[in-house]
C-alpha cells in the first residue's frame, strides 16, 4: 500500500478500527471461559488447570501468529501467494504433530507433572483440556495467513466480521456445555474456544474469496525479485522465534508461579487478571499490521502513525488505570468474572503493577511494524529475547529471593521485561536514523 493520499489520524483510525474490534472481542474470551470455570465445581483446580492447558496450546501456536504480518508484508501476486501458501500450510501441520506428541500422557505428565510441578488434580485436568485445543494452532494459522491477505487489501472489515462469528461460536457452545453437561469446568472452556476458532477460520476463508481472487490474478512485476521459500524462511524464521519466545513467556511464569508462595491462588487468578489487561492491549496488538499496511513504499506514513501510537498508548494505560485504581476493579473480579473475595484482594496488587503494558503494547507494535516493513526481523527476536529473560530475572528474584507472592512477581516481571524490549528496540531504531541522518 502506497501513501499517495495524506495519511491522516482519521484514515488511520478506519483502518485500525475493525482490527481494533476484532482484538478487543478476542480479548473477551478469556473473561468469557475464566468466568463460567470459576462458576462450576472445584474452581481453583480448574482455572490453575485451565491456565496450564492455555499456556501449553499457545506455545504451540507461536510458530503461525505471526503469518498474519508475513502475509500483509509479502503476498502481492500470484507467485508470492503460492509460495507462502504452501509454507504456512507446512507450519501448521508441523505444530499439530507437536501438540499430539505433547498429548501422549507419559509426555504431558512428564512436562507438567515433574518438570512444572503441578499436582496430579491439576495435571489430569489441563490433560484434558489440552487435548480439546488440539485444532487451536492450525485453525489459528490457516486463519491469520487469509487475514493478512485481507489487511493487505485494506478490507479490514471483513477481518472483524469473523471475529464476530468466532465469538457466537464460543458463546454458544459453551453456556450450552455449560449449562447441559457435566463435564469439568476448564473442559468446558476449551471446547468453546476450540469450536469458536474452527468456525472463525472456515469464516475468514469464506470472506477472502475475493481478495484472494484478485491476488491471484495480479503477475509478478518485473523488477521485482520473486518470493522464493528461502526468502520467506530468512524473513519468517525470526518472527517465529519471536512469537515462541514471546508465547512461551506462559508457561515460563506457570513454571516459576508453581513454585512460589500461594501457587494455587496465583494461578487461579492470573488468568483473570491477564485477561482483563488485554482487554486494554487490543488495541495496541492490532497496530502492527496497520502500521505495517500503512507505512507505503516511502515510508511516508511514520510521522502520522507515531503520532497515533502515542495517542493510543496514553488512552490504554489511562483507561486500565481507571478500573485498577478505583471500585471497578472489584466490581469486575468478583462480579463479572466470579472470583471469590479472597482471590479478587489478592488480584488487586498485580492488577495495579500492570497498567502500563497498553502502552508499551503500542509501542512495541509500532517499532517491530518499522522493522518487519523494511524485512530487518532480527531484531524483534533480540528485544523478544531481552523481555523473556527480564521476566525470568525478576519473577525468580521475587519469588525465590523476596518470598513474594506469585502473582505479584509474575506482574512486576512482565511489566520489567517489556520496558527491556522497547527500550532495546528504540536505540536500534534511533542508531538506524542517525545513520540515515549521517551516512
Amino acid at each position: 500500500m502506497t501513501t499517495s493520499t495524506p495519511l491522516t489520524t482519521g484514515r488511520i483510525v478506519r483502518f485500525w478500527a475493525p482490527l481494533a474490534a476484532t482484538w478487543l472481542m478476542m480479548a473477551a474470551e478469556g473473561p468469557f471461559v475464566a468466568a463460567l470455570i470459576a462458576r462450576m465445581d472445584q474452581p481453583k483446580l480448574n482455572l490453575a488447570a485451565w491456565g496450564v492447558a492455555i499456556a501449553f496450546a499457545m506455545i504451540n501456536e507461536a510458530p503461525v501468529i505471526m503469518m498474519m504480518s508475513a502475509a500483509t508484508a509479502l503476498v502481492r501476486d500470484r507467485a508470492s501467494f503460492g509460495v507462502l501458501r504452501r509454507f504456512s500450510t507446512a507450519v501448521n501441520g508441523g505444530v499439530t504433530v507437536i501438540m499430539l506428541v505433547l498429548l501422549l500422557p507419559p509426555v504431558f505428565r512428564l512436562v507438567a507433572g515433574r518438570l512444572i510441578g503441578l499436582p496430579d488434580d491439576v495435571v489430569r485436568l489441563a490433560n484434558l483440556a489440552t487435548a480439546i485445543l488440539l485444532p487451536w494452532p492450525a485453525a489459528i494459522g490457516y486463519r491469520r495467513f487469509y487475514q493478512g491477505i485481507l489487511i493487505g487489501q485494506g478490507l479490514t472489515r471483513r477481518v472483524a466480521y469473523g471475529t464476530v462469528v468466532r465469538l457466537a461460536g464460543m458463546t454458544a457452545v459453551g453456556l450450552t456445555v455449560y449449562l447441559a453437561t457435566s463435564l469439568p469446568g476448564v473442559c468446558v472452556g476449551a471446547l468453546a474456544l476450540s469450536s469458536g476458532v474452527v468456525l472463525e477460520a472456515s469464516a475468514t476463508r469464506l470472506w477472502a474469496r475475493r481478495a484472494v481472487h484478485a491476488v491471484r490474478g495480479r503477475e509478478p512485476r518485473p523488477e521485482t525479485a520473486p518470493l522464493t521459500t528461502r526468502r520467506v524462511v530468512r524473513f519468517y524464521l525470526p518472527l517465529a522465534l519471536t512469537s515462541l519466545l514471546a508465547i512461551g513467556v506462559h508457561p515460563l511464569v506457570t513454571f516459576l508461579v508453581a513454585r512460589s508462595r500461594m501457587s494455587i491462588e496465583s494461578l487461579a487468578l492470573l488468568p483473570v487478571v491477564t485477561g482483563l489487561v488485554f482487554v486494554f492491549r487490543s488495541g495496541g496488538v492490532a497496530l502492527q499490521e496497520v502500521c505495517i499496511a500503512l507505512l507505503g513504499d516511502d515510508r511516508g506514513g511514520r510521522r502520522p502513525l507515531a503520532r497515533f501510537t502515542a495517542i493510543l498508548a496514553a488512552a490504554g494505560a489511562g483507561a486500565l488505570a481507571l478500573v485498577a485504581f478505583t471500585p471497578a476493579a472489584h466490581l469486575w473480579l468478583e462480579q463479572v468474572s466470579g472470583l471469590k473475595p479472597d482471590l479478587a484482594n489478592l488480584a488487586l496488587l498485580p492488577l495495579a503493577l500492570l497498567v502500563a503494558m497498553p502502552a508499551f503494547e503500542a509501542l512495541l507494535s509500532y517499532q517491530r511494524a518499522l522493522l518487519v516493513h523494511a524485512h530487518r526481523t532480527p531484531p524483534i527476536t533480540w528485544a523478544t529475547g531481552i523481555e523473556v529473560s527480564g521476566i525470568a530475572l525478576v519473577i525468580a528474584i521475587g519469588t525465590i529471593g523476596c518470598n513474594l507472592v506469585g502473582a505479584v512477581a509474575a506482574a512486576s516481571g512482565l511489566v520489567v521485561g517489556r520496558l527491556a524490549a522497547t527500550a532495546f528496540l528504540y536505540r536500534i531504531l534511533r542508531a538506524e536514523e542517525v545513520a540515515q541522518l549521517h551516512p
